[in-house]
């Protein structure tokens, strides 16, 4: 009889315990943000919709990107493996030539039931690197083929790069982004999200070059705030390390060797200038999708992680944009924000990888993965953002024997190891994994990384440490 009194008991209960619906899922993605946030600690920008995402959030102090480049650290990311795993390592090779059976992160939402959508930038390039239909429910919106990136310029025959910046008084809808962030509102207005949770990726182009915004959002700042950096290279740096990737040179108004030719102290200010109005350009856009998300009542049950594909230059070290090993290129913003944790407001000083958030998002979707995903979930430190993970940030970057671009892997690999007080970088032959060059930089004294101290007779057992310690990340 007691057997039998709690079977009915417990039938009874179980009608009342109704199990918490699956989360949703916002991923952001905003092409060629460093860490240039009000939440990060930047005192010129304006960023308050990124702020206040944080605020509810975990902001992560040291994030990496795996390669400073677009397509690869996105696919790296959307596939949780690292660029030599998928063999890709430039701008126009697909992943799914070689690996056509990887699951992608959205793609492991959709077959588990998610009413999975993307707008915007999300992978990259045009076709089918662009718009991978396995990820998807529904076809992508203005993938990465869609490019309105200038109103009023007309410099020659309407090529790609003009100009290396536009200010003209438009509507946000008159550039690609305010498309966007118009057709993500849209989505979220579908009576598809509420038939079942969704993953919602929505990716913004700005503030990739060129720095084109409204007007609006250049008169947020005032020129004279930006000072101009040191043009300086790091010292003792091998060639190969700071070679430019001629992205900034491809434009009309800039010269072709900045090297050779640098940018004077005024259009250096001017280009800051558009890069910070581009930023809060993308933070009015997030604001919007903010306030559509609390206006169809689906912000206590989503989770949003924002996040940029690699850092930037912007003078400093010499370089420009992208395309290296250094820490302005290779740190990232990554804000998680998941209103079932109690921990909001927080920052994690732990060393975190893009790499990871594949593995987090299936742990807070309560998933599972049958393929191996090289990241570590950062649902310890979203539930405790005070703890200290051992880890280590891996990235790379490939290099032409003698020219600015490489294709595919190149000649030579640059491997990165990114540790609490170093970054150690090797160059390696691609063929003979022989080690062609070294740097080490000590962000305990050198946090700019201008000095190049990898040929001091006093590392040699550092060096070999750090060393012992990349192999192992590598393998």
């Amino acid at each position: 009889m007691t057997r039998i009194f709690t079977f009915l008991l417990a039938s009874m209960l179980s009608g009342y315990c109704v199990a918490a619906p699956p989360p949703n899922i916002l991923l952001i993605a905003i092409d060629d943000l460093r860490p240039s946030l009000g939440c990060y600690g930047d005192s010129i920008a304006k960023t308050p919709n990124i702020d206040a995402i944080a605020r509810r959030g975990v902001r992560f102090e040291k994030a990496y990107c795996q390669q400073s480049v677009c397509a690869v650290s996105r696919l790296s990311l959307l596939t949780g493996q690292r660029p030599d795993t998928i063999e890709v390592w430039d701008l126009s090779t697909s992943f799914r030539k070689k690996f056509p059976d990887l699951v992608t992160l959205p793609q492991l939402f959709k077959q588990n039931g998610y009413y999975t959508r993307s707008v915007g930038k999300v992978f990259h390039g045009s076709g089918p690197a662009s718009l991978d239909p396995p990820s998807w429910t529904a076809p992508p919106i203005l993938d990465g083929r869609a490019k309105k990136r200038y109103v009023k310029q007309k410099i020659g025959n309407q090529k790609l790069k003009q100009a290396s910046y536009e200010s003209v008084a438009v509507e946000d809808t008159d550039y690609t982004d305010g498309l966007v962030t118009a057709a993500a509102v849209k989505i979220l207005k579908s009576p598809l999200f509420k038939e079942s949770p969704f993953f919602l990726a929505v990716g913004f182009r700005k503030p990739h070059l060129p720095f084109n915004a409204p007007k609006k959002y250049w008169d947020l700042y005032d020129r004279s705030q930006f000072k101009p950096p040191s043009n300086q290279l790091p010292l003792k740096a091998p060639e190969i390390a700071t070679r430019s990737w001629l992205e900034l040179e491809g434009y009309q108004d800039i010269p072709k060797n900045l090297q050779k030719d640098p940018l004077n102290e005024e259009k250096i200010k001017l280009l800051h200038h558009g890069y910070y109005a581009c930023i809060s350009y993308i933070d009015h856009q997030i604001g919007q999708i903010l306030r559509e998300l609390k206006e169809q009542a689906l912000c206590n049950n989503t989770i949003i992680v924002v996040w940029s594909d690699h850092g930037y230059h912007l003078g400093e070290q010499g370089l420009w944009t992208k395309g290296n090993n250094y820490e302005l290129s290779t740190r990232v913003p990554l804000i998680i924000s998941d209103p079932r944790m109690e921990s909001q407001g927080a920052a994690s000083q732990s060393i975190v990888e893009l790499l990871d958030i594949y593995p987090t998002l299936v742990e807070l979707g309560n998933l599972n993965s049958n393929q191996n995903i090289q990241g570590a979930s950062l649902v310890p430190l979203l539930q405790d953002p005070s703890t200290l993970r051992n880890t280590m940030a891996l990235s790379q970057w490939p290099r032409d024997r003698f020219k600015n671009r490489h294709r595919g892997h190149g000649d030579i690999m640059g491997y990165s190891l990114r540790t609490k007080r170093y970054r150690y970088i090797e160059w390696r032959d691609w063929k003979s994994s022989k080690p062609l060059k070294r740097e080490l930089y000590d962000h305990q004294k050198d946090p700019e990384e201008m000095l190049n101290i990898a040929n001091e007779a006093g590392n040699t057992q550092l060096i070999i440490s750090l060393r012992a310690k990349l192999n192992k990340k590598l393998n």
